[in-house]
């Protein structure tokens, strides 16, 4: 499992260290693995050209020190200084003793252009907002060097425990992260600016709960419901299907589909796409009577498609076994009812859902994935599925936010946010908690987008069908 950790957390682990170490090991070992890092995607480092984007704090020195041994190599290495008296003196002074030189910002252009390799160093992980005027000119010639641009710690301008960002920042091909990663690292949109993410180890102790957790397969493996030989289809969990109407049957038909192969042993069906779900599936247990005539089940799954149909999604946010809400039924269901419930309830809203339930714009919530997650978890007393580019699961109590490492932009196709919701229902049948049930129905959905997309534009049906694939892929 990788895990994210706080500013906070990673200072006072960083001054723990420090204490205990004679001055300047830690941003050594730092430098070092920054510079090996800068070697290996240089392949040549002799005769290479290195430019430096220097400001103030340690991520300039850290930045400083790397260059210097990478200029001991024989790299040219060009420093851009943004605040020159306030420049780490150490880091300059090692530069300098290897043959480095400083520019002014206002010279930089050619140098960066002309570069193999950028290195970010103007803004560390306590940075705020966006870049100022001169950092972002920087950022912006990066952006259009041919070389390749790597981040120390975190991209200038993003914001570490959030996600966020809300200005210019360097847009990285590769960040080199010291310890632990940081939350915006693995968080949309700061996700998208810090590329392919190598971490480097520099001996933190961090005993505390992170900030995220990313399950990985051995993880998923350990939590995926496995038959016994006493099993029978009862035993394993029956998952109620609550969705779709005359206008959306196929919401339904696509709910059925991810419920079949999300572990429980049967599947009950209610509403008015019975003919379309049997057709297609037709080991179904279908009923006309409503939820509560539909006979025993150990979760539903309630609102894809569901259209205006208020009476249902009330029935089904009463019934006294694990609920997940998808869709329709996050704008019919009575809020006061989903907080009254006292067994476990699933809400899975995608970005503008929870705009909506939460009364901001879309892009607030886009914004700020992670605060919006937890607002979401703690106003409804529910954990909440938020979906999109990166997928976060937040458990109402608090703790440690899941954040979903699979997945592909072709999942962003109609109907794939049903086929997860039928998922992740009958994960709660079979018995997980709706903390593992969100997470390990996003991880399996998410892989199965990828293994049926395979670089190519895929629909929801196809990722249903894959999901299999995806499940013996994490189990062996």
């Amino acid at each position: 499992m990788r895990t994210a950790y706080s500013v906070e957390t990673v200072r006072a682990a960083e001054q723990k260290l420090m204490a205990r170490l004679p001055e300047g090991t830690l941003m050594q070992r730092a430098a070092a693995g920054l510079a090996v890092a800068c070697a290996q995607l240089l392949g040549r480092v002799y005769g290479s050209r290195v430019v430096l984007l220097v400001g103030s704090g340690d991520n300039g020195g850290d930045a400083l020190y790397a260059g210097a041994r990478l200029a001991r190599r024989g790299a040219a290495v060009t420093a851009v200084l943004l605040a020159p008296e306030r420049t780490h003196a150490g880091g300059l002074a090692a530069l300098l003793r290897a043959g480095g030189r400083t520019v002014a910002p206002d010279a930089a252009e050619e140098p960066v252009l002309r570069a193999d390799l950028v290195l970010d160093g103007i803004v560390g992980i306590g940075g705020k907002g966006g870049l100022r005027p001169d950092a972002a000119r920087l950022a912006a010639l990066a952006g259009d060097s041919r070389g390749v641009v790597v981040a120390v710690d975190l991209p200038s301008g993003v914001e570490a425990d959030s996600g966020e960002v809300r200005g210019a920042a360097v847009r990285a091909d590769v960040t080199v992260t010291f310890g632990v990663h940081k939350p915006g690292l693995l968080i949309d949109p700061a996700r998208e600016y810090a590329g392919a993410v190598r971490l480097v180890d520099i001996g933190l102790g961090l005993p505390v709960e992170p900030v995220l957790e990313a399950l990985q397969h051995v993880d998923v493996a350990r939590l995926l419901p496995v038959p016994g030989a006493e099993s029978d289809k009862y035993r394993r969990g029956v998952v109620g299907i609550a969705a779709g109407s005359g206008r959306y049957p196929g919401a339904a038909v696509l709910a059925v589909a991810g419920a079949l192969r999300g572990g429980a042993g049967a599947v009950r069906y209610v509403g008015p796409a019975a003919d379309a779900v049997i057709a297609r599936f037709p080991e179904t247990l279908v009923s006309d009577g409503g939820p509560r005539k539909a006979g025993r089940v150990q979760a539903w799954v309630v609102g894809p498609g569901a259209g205006d149909d208020a009476g249902t999604v009330a029935e089904v946010v009463t019934a006294e076994v694990p609920v997940l809400i998808d869709a329709d039924g996050l704008r019919l269901a009575d809020p006061d009812a989903v907080r009254a419930r006292t067994a476990p309830t699933l809400m899975t809203p995608h970005s503008g859902e929870a705009a909506a339930l939460l009364g901001v714009a879309r892009e607030e919530v886009e914004g700020a994935r992670l605060d919006s997650v937890r607002e979401l978890a703690g106003r409804y007393g529910a954990t909440v599925l938020l979906k999109g580019s990166t997928t976060l699961v937040a458990d109402s109590g608090g703790g440690a936010v899941r954040v979903n490492p699979t997945g592909t932009g072709w999942l962003a196709t109609a109907g794939s946010g049903d086929v997860l919701s039928g998922l992740a229902g009958s994960l709660l049948a079979a018995g997980l908690s709706a903390f593992d049930a969100g997470s390990v129905g996003a991880y399996l959905h998410g892989l199965a987008g990828r293994l049926a997309s395979d670089g190519a534009p895929v629909g929801a049906h196809d990722v249903a069908e894959a999901v299999r694939v995806a499940w013996r892929d994490v189990r062996d």
